[in-house]
């Protein structure tokens, strides 16, 4: 399965948005990491809330595209049906709203 991510580095602390579409209306999950973006520290940071948000193990979580970039795709490894209920929980249990 792949998530589209939006990610602010070097913020305030390790935190999953909001749900926004992007100027091509694809839907990204927004989130921020206080580690910076240098030597993989935010894409690291970015699997380690991640992870723990679904439950699943970090080994599950790679960034597939955007490595250096703040728009990014995640691809997980698991039974997709699973993944989309573990996402949708977090989703509902973040209090996250769909913008745009």
């Amino acid at each position: 399965m792949r998530l589209r991510l939006k990610v602010t580095p070097k913020a305030s602390r390790n935190r999953c948005e909001r749900l926004e579409r992007d100027a091509e209306g694809v839907l990204r999950l927004r989130v921020a990491v206080t580690a910076a973006p240098e030597k993989g520290k935010a894409n690291k940071a970015v699997i380690t809330l991640l992870a723990k948000a679904l439950g699943l193990a970090k080994g599950t979580l790679a960034v597939s595209t955007g490595e250096t970039g703040r728009l990014k795709t995640l691809d997980i490894k698991g039974d997709a049906v699973e993944l989309r209920r573990r996402i949708q929980a977090a989703i509902e249990a973040c209090g996250l709203s769909k913008e745009g």
